[in-house]
């Protein structure tokens, strides 16, 4: 998942506006591994200040990060109800019916659908609340308890599949389902690996000493992984510059997709495989959700709020792209929510063949 940079809001941790923190700065970072950047970006022309519709997903308690079921017909996301201490995996229908917590122990992240729509996998603290909580929103802090689990639908039949003491979340699945996608952090370092969905064959696909790698994502095809990464130099700062890339499952072939300096973040594909959706911090301090095509780096802007929009994803049929917004915050709540917006004029759905 996109989890965790200090002072950019986070399902599980939410810090809220005042927190925030993070301001343009016009800082890029080199190429990972020495590949050549992307051609610079170009904004597609449209009506400045038009979103496409958008409507609030009716769940109570606040909740972000949200991914879409393999029918498109659902959600899972991290949420807080008013009974919970804190942020934990649930899942809904996209018309906020049937809401599921998935588990009620330790704090929970990072959560996915397998592609048959018959499992899950999410992150969570429960078996290590001996541990100090640390701060999913932190890289300074991630919580070093956080392991991954598989679990039904229901939250039942739930499989330790990390037994490392180390920060492990950022998880998704491979479109065929036979591999899982996560980041690790050991001794502050953080990097991407993959296993099989029982926890055998890992295989660490970044060895950057000076990236910290995350938030990644499998392309449609499965066959490319798009991820967001930072310099480790950069770390600390407000307004932390950030870059996104590609690379192979087997850590080959390395690429540079934004070029912008600043802060840009989040990326999560569409399934015709051409476009995906990011995070950009524009300035004074303003998120906002932009789309890129990545043949052509022609970019469009896709959320026009003073607030907090965040956290992108898009459903497998093109039809819906969620989001995490704090636009319905009464005055003063640090509080995110779930939105959908309709996107299926941009025609971005599988490709037909």
């Amino acid at each position: 998942m996109r989890c965790g940079v200090k002072g950019v809001a986070r399902a599980c941790g939410w810090i809220g506006l005042a927190g925030l923190g993070i301001v343009a700065v016009i800082v890029a970072g080199p190429t990972a591994q020495g590949q050549a950047p992307a051609m610079p970006a170009t904004v597609a022309p449209q009506a400045v200040g038009q979103e496409l519709p958008i409507h609030r997903i009716p769940i109570s308690g606040e909740a972000a990060e949200g991914y879409f079921s393999p029918d498109s017909k659902s959600m899972i996301c991290n949420a807080k109800m008013s009974d919970d201490k804190d942020f934990q995996v649930y899942t809904f229908n996209l018309d906020g019916t049937n809401v599921r917590r998935i588990n009620n122990k330790g704090a929970d992240a990072c959560s996915f659908y397998f592609p048959d729509g018959k499992k899950l996998i999410w992150t969570s603290t429960r078996d290590n609340l001996d541990m100090p909580p640390g701060n999913f929103s932190d890289a300074n802090d991630y919580p070093q308890g956080a392991e991954l689990y598989t679990s039904d639908l229901e939250g039942g039949h739930v499989v330790r599949l990390t037994t490392n003491k180390v920060y492990d979340a950022e998880v998704t699945v491979s479109p065929d389902g036979k591999w899982i996608l996560f980041g690790r952090q050991v001794e502050g370092r953080m990097d991407l690996y993959k296993m099989r969905p029982d926890g055998t064959g890992l295989f660490q696909i970044t060895h950057t000493p000076d990236w910290q790698e995350g938030g990644a994502q499998w392309m449609p095809d499965g066959k490319t992984i798009i991820y967001r990464a930072w310099k480790i130099q950069d770390q600390n700062q407000r307004g932390m510059p950030m870059q996104i890339f590609t690379i192979k499952p087997d850590g080959t072939d390395t690429k540079q997709v934004t070029t912008e300096a600043g802060t840009n973040w989040a990326p999560a594909p569409a399934p015709d495989g051409r476009h995906f959706v990011f995070v950009k911090l524009l300035p004074p301090r303003n998120f906002e959700i932009f789309m890129m095509d990545v043949v052509s780096g022609e970019q469009r802007r896709m959320t026009y709020s003073d607030a907090f929009d965040g956290f992108p994803a898009i459903s497998a049929d093109g039809h819906w792209m969620g989001f995490s917004s704090s636009r319905d915050a009464k005055p003063g709540e640090r509080k995110m929510f779930m939105y959908l917006m309709d996107i299926s004029s941009l025609n971005v759905g599988p490709s037909k063949k």
